[in-house]
């Protein structure tokens, strides 16, 4: 009885700290439920980011690919409410080859992959890349992310103790499933972004849709692309970000964009 009382306390004590992390984005207004300040996560991205940048062979510090990565990146922030945020972006191109992966950490550090770079046909297939990862950051998916797994380890926790260890395997199933329902559904808000960006930022957002075309040719070759690991199936992408289009331009898109 002990242990069930104690069990009970810890799973009230992860509901409630989850329930009561509500905080208003920065950039965008809503109201979310985050584990982190802003600060906290450009504090969190900084410290990562080596040791990230390590598990694709490394960053690469200089040349024309590294410029246009970063000028692209910066474009986008400048001309986007992305730039009017807490955030301190910076865009990193990673030695790797043969890994086809773009991926952003909290707080604004932003990560390509040479081998995904150099599959990527034009600018605005690379904008659409990179603006996809900087509406993860300020859409705040990673410290929602951190918030969920808090509550997935208190209910672990508090499953392990009632049951003498048993719950444990259970408990992590049932988070697993929740943190990748959510995870898809902020891949797709991330390429509604993505699509708003890429056009604010003089570059035409069809050409995310090109990078699709490139993600499910390699996944139909059985070279299937790292990021197809945690993101939804290209075809399905394609059919949503067609989706955004037309809802974020019902008149036409703008003139004069870059492919």
């Amino acid at each position: 009885m002990i242990r069930v009382g104690i069990a009970a306390l810890l799973a009230v004590f992860a509901g409630v700290r989850y329930c009561t992390s509500a905080q208003t984005n920065p950039v965008t207004g809503q109201v979310q439920r985050v584990a982190m300040t802003p600060e906290q996560e450009i504090g969190l991205g900084l410290q990562a980011a080596p040791k990230m940048a390590a598990e694709y062979g490394g960053e690469i510090a200089s040349g024309p690919e590294v410029e246009r990565v970063r000028r692209v990146g910066e474009t986008i922030v400048e001309s986007t409410p992305a730039g009017k945020g807490p955030y301190t972006f910076a865009f990193h191109l990673l030695a790797d080859g043969r890994t086809v992966n773009a991926f952003a950490l909290p707080g604004g550090q932003v990560f390509i992959t040479k081998g995904l770079l150099t599959k990527l046909e034009t600018e605005g297939q690379l904008g659409g890349v990179l603006g996809h990862e900087i509406g993860h950051v300020v859409a705040r998916h990673g410290a929602q992310q951190l918030a969920k797994q808090q509550l997935t380890v208190g209910l672990a926790s508090s499953a392990n103790v009632a049951t003498n260890g048993y719950g444990r395997e259970i408990a992590g199933q049932i988070g697993a499933l929740m943190n990748l329902k959510y995870g898809r559904n902020d891949e797709l808000e991330a390429d509604n972004y993505g699509v708003r960006y890429c056009a604010l930022a003089g570059y035409d957002p069809r050409a995310m849709l090109g990078v699709m075309k490139v993600l499910a040719s390699l996944d139909a070759s059985g070279r299937q692309p790292e990021m197809l690991s945690t993101h939804p199936n290209p075809e399905n992408r394609a059919q949503r970000i067609e989706a955004a289009l037309k809802d974020e331009f019902p008149d036409g898109l703008p003139k004069n964009l870059k492919p």
